[in-house]
């Protein structure tokens, strides 16, 4: 593999939309008051752990 950085400048870039949930409905976050923009750039996100990350088991025969 190639571990060379991609660059890419301004002019190449394309814009996206975010999305939200909120109150049940999906919004684009362009469409919030300068308040609900402003709290949304507030949020923590995390990583989820695959389901039995970081669970060890005893794998020695049962005597």
């Amino acid at each position: 593999m190639n571990d060379t950085a991609i660059e890419l400048k301004t002019e190449e870039r394309t814009p996206c939309e975010v999305w939200t949930r909120v109150m049940g409905y999906h919004r684009p976050v362009s469409a919030f008051n300068a308040g609900k923009q402003s709290e949304h750039h507030e949020r923590c996100y995390f990583r989820e752990q695959p389901r039995g990350a970081g669970i060890r088991r005893d794998t020695r025969a049962a005597a």
